[in-house]
């Protein structure tokens, strides 16, 4: 979805696993109220997105040529980028394989790859806390998520911290019920898994690769899939670089700490 004047410059939000558009909606109308030209997707597999079949389609290098291509079907040739979770992940990638697509970078709650690949290969509190992505690989996942209309999935985001209301959990519901939608969903860490099954696990040292663009990382303390230990090598590797701590959030914390998360993202996007 689109919104926001026509002439205004373009920030384009990136959503994860397992949300859609709908997981900015806190963020898009502070954004739009500022100023920018806001352009939110369903990444690929998600909600009313396109779902090629096989692993394969859902390799992080696709899924970066996806956004680029984006840009270049709005006429963008350098953007603001934000992103979360999966999203994140793919606007790093963005960041280090086409920095002159960007003007600005905004992570939330995601390492840089290269950090979040050494932490997995030598932190076991780390792997342990990835457990989901080792479940995700099983070829039964999609029938313990699916299980009691994706009762473990609405646990999984309305759990004891609250940071999704259960009102919007129907849209959730919507989007994941789609034909192929959490097959697809799912592939994204399959196809991550198996490259780095291929080569990742057998290299001694993992390079920590700069990163160019002017970036802020926002980052919620109470994420307990991704260690707060990744955030600070992540914006190192960072030439321009500013990291922001939020003492109350989780992993979800454009939901968590909407207000404080656009003061601080129209502030670095202007």
């Amino acid at each position: 979805m689109t919104d926001g004047p026509a002439e205004g410059p373009p920030v384009v939000l990136l959503h994860g696993f397992p949300e859609f558009w709908y997981g900015w909606r806190r963020q898009i109308p502070a954004l739009v109220q500022a100023g920018f030209r806001v352009i939110v997707p369903d990444q690929r597999g998600y909600n009313l997105s396109d779902k090629p079949k096989g692993i394969a389609a859902y390799d992080l290098d696709i899924l970066t040529r996806d956004v680029t291509g984006l840009f270049d079907h709005f006429g963008i040739q350098k953007a603001k980028l934000v992103g979360h979770d999966w999203g994140a992940a793919v606007a790093w990638t963005v960041a280090l394989q086409f920095p002159e697509r960007l003007e600005k970078l905004a992570i939330l709650n995601v390492p840089h790859p290269d950090v979040m690949t050494r932490f997995l290969l030598k932190n076991s509190a780390q792997r342990k806390k990835s457990w989901y992505i080792f479940f995700f690989q099983l070829p039964f996942a999609e029938l313990i998520l699916r299980r009691n209309d994706f009762e473990n999935m609405r646990r999984a985001l309305t759990g004891r911290h609250g940071s999704f209301p259960p009102e919007d959990i129907p849209q959730y519901k919507n989007a994941w019920s789609r034909p192929g939608a959490l097959t697809a969903m799912l592939h994204w860490y399959r196809a991550a898994f198996q490259k780095s099954m291929r080569g990742l696990w057998s290299r001694e040292q993992i390079t920590i690769r700069p990163v160019n663009v002017p970036t802020l990382m926002l980052w919620g303390k109470h994420d307990v899939a991704l260690s707060r230990d990744m955030a600070q090598p992540s914006i190192a590797a960072c030439e321009h670089g500013e990291l922001i701590l939020f003492d109350k959030a989780t992993h979800w914390i454009q939901h968590d700490a909407a207000d404080d998360v656009n003061q601080k993202l129209i502030s670095f996007l202007k």
